[in-house]
């Protein structure tokens, strides 16, 4: 496996080996693109917000979906991280593979463990995704076996 440059994923997109809708230029990173919210559900206040900016209380679970609806096929996976500049304002946030053939938003569980409210604009880049090349074509597809969230779009818990 080998994780693919900004001009690798440029390729693979033209080739349809990886689609990412919306597609920003912009959100290219060297070695991966910036996935944006495009809603955040904090469960314990029964609140869901796709607009404006979402005021996470401290010590709070929240769960976050992206704007971007992503499709992979079998010579491509993806690799899930949070952006640094939210760790540093105390997000703590579990991430990891995106499976060859997977499509859909993503969704990512997230807890603020800092000790003030934290403000989370909807639109904001909060996750990277990085992409590599599987070294073999995989025996099945995610999909094809595991699909409890194939083709979601929103949160998805």
């Amino acid at each position: 496996m080998s994780i693919l440059s900004d001009s690798d994923i440029k390729l693979l997109i033209n080739e349809k080996s990886i689609d990412i809708e919306p597609f920003k230029e912009k959100n290219l990173t060297p070695n991966g693109y910036d996935l944006t919210i495009s809603e955040v559900l904090i469960p314990k206040l029964k609140k869901h917000t796709k607009e404006g900016i979402v005021k996470i209380p401290c010590l709070t679970w929240f769960v976050v979906s992206t704007k971007e609806y992503i499709k992979l096929t079998a010579k491509v996976c993806g690799q899930l991280w949070i952006r640094s500049s939210w760790a540093r304002k105390g997000v703590m946030s579990s991430f990891g593979k995106v499976d060859s053939g997977f499509e859909g938003t993503l969704t990512f569980s997230a807890f603020n463990a800092s000790s003030k409210e934290l403000d989370i604009p909807i639109g904001a880049t909060f996750a990277q995704i990085s992409f590599e090349t599987l070294s073999s074509e995989p025996e099945f597809l995610y999909g094809q076996k595991h699909s409890s969230y194939q083709g979601q779009r929103g949160i998805k818990l």
